[in-house]
């Protein structure tokens, strides 16, 4: 079961973060507690005038070091296990980055895909009006995550401020830029991830490398572009559909017009169609997962032939694949890092609202690169002290930033 559950896996690795930093049981048991977890039910009027009650989460994991940040997903899938651990695993991406938040999550029971325009409008405006209570500017912060996007974030903030009487930008991120989100939100985690990948291939002194992407949605579809933009080799890419691989390279402009006109990049002629396992196992320098969690396991561990995986999915390697990949001395650059440039953004874009002073996209991302190149940076100096990998290390920097905050605050 453990391998399929991301609470108990996201416990497991604060476990390997405490034995590294030897911290107390008590101090533990704070940081593996959620705060506060809500969990709400609403009834939504379909187009065809049937009700149908939805299940909502928001869980606020720790907000010891400001106040909590975190996506809200809508997906079938949707349980309190993984919101909890997404939760967690955003306490530490904040503190990784060392931008001043705690981490929160939150998600709703549904499947995007079969709702109308209006059923989903009407479905995140009474989400926003149920948890409302719970969230605002200097509590918690949504932001986009799986199956939710700028339109989603502009209802939802649309919402927030009738229920408050006032504008409100700053109670939510990823917003439009025409509702002052920040310029380029859009891809700020792939461009983070790729100034991540750039640190990692120098460390590794990969020539030339190539590199495999799963997911081509938001995240991976950016950085397949950033990169192949940049001069890297792609060799494969796969959406929910499936895979396509060719060794000698994608032209990643002609998979973006296959997938927005036909649906999905299996339907791109010039290349050998794979499934989304077969993916991961091919041959590359670089593996770069970014869909779901759990895609890495101890079935398919011994398989990767990458000699680097850089984690822009949330949660895609499990604990036990993550011992099989370390023996390999495969070095596996974790999400908390690896994808924190969205988070970071989300920052510059709550700051920019908050002081109703907005920056160039070129200011954005200069700031964001300083700080995801200090974040690496810093991660890999703790792996060379503690003589950990880099999941760990980077743990245990997060961890420790996050103990700091609440010994320095007191616990009365």
């Amino acid at each position: 079961m453990m391998e399929n559950n991301p609470y108990k896996n996201a416990l497991k690795q604060l476990e390997n973060a405490a034995k590294a930093l030897k911290l107390d049981k008590e101090l533990v048991r704070i940081l593996e507690s959620p705060k506060q977890i809500v969990t709400v039910s609403f009834p939504v009027k379909m187009d065809d005038g049937r009700i149908r009650v939805f299940t909502g989460y928001r869980v606020q994991h720790n907000d010891a070091r400001g106040p909590t940040k975190g996506g809200i997903r809508f997906h079938p899938d949707v349980n309190i296990d993984e919101v909890k651990a997404l939760a967690m695993w955003m306490t530490w991406k904040c503190a990784v980055v060392n931008i001043p938040y705690g981490g929160a999550k939150g998600g709703i029971v549904i499947n995007p895909k079969e709702l109308s325009e209006r059923e989903l409008e009407k479905v995140s405006r009474s989400f926003i009006k149920s948890i409302s209570k719970f969230i605002g500017p200097y509590q918690d912060i949504p932001a986009p995550d799986v199956y939710t996007n700028p339109k989603i974030m502009g209802w939802m903030v649309d919402e927030y401020s009738k229920i408050q009487g006032q504008f409100s930008p700053a109670v939510i991120t990823g917003k439009p830029i025409s509702l002052w989100g920040s310029k380029g939100r859009e891809y700020s985690t792939s461009q983070g991830g790729v100034g991540i990948v750039k640190e990692a291939i120098k460390k590794l002194h990969l020539k030339n490398p190539s590199i495999i992407i799963q997911g081509f949605g938001n995240v991976g579809s950016f950085a397949a572009k950033l990169l192949h933009e940049q001069g890297y080799k792609i060799v494969a890419v796969s959406d929910s559909k499936g895979g396509i691989y060719n060794p000698d390279g994608l032209d990643i402009s002609k998979v973006f017009e296959v997938k927005r006109y036909q649906g999905s990049v299996t339907k791109y002629e010039d290349g050998k169609i794979v499934s989304n396992e077969e993916l991961l196992e091919l041959e590359a320098d670089i593996l770069i997962p970014a869909a779901l969690e759990n895609q890495i396991t101890e079935k398919n561990a011994n398989n990767i032939k990458a000699k680097l995986i850089v984690e822009l999915a949330n949660g895609p390697t499990t604990p036990g694949a993550d011992k099989i990949l370390d023996k390999r001395n495969i070095l596996v650059i974790p999400d908390i890092l690896a994808n924190a440039g969205g988070v970071t953004v989300s920052y510059f874009e709550w700051v920019q609202n908050l002081t109703n002073t907005y920056w160039t996209e070129e200011e954005v991302m200069k700031k964001l690169d300083k700080i995801m190149v200090r974040a690496f940076d810093e991660v890999y100096k703790t792996k060379q002290k503690y003589k950990i990998n880099m999941r760990t290390a980077a743990l245990v920097l997060a961890v420790k930033r996050v103990v700091e905050a609440i010994k320095h605050k007191g616990f009365e």
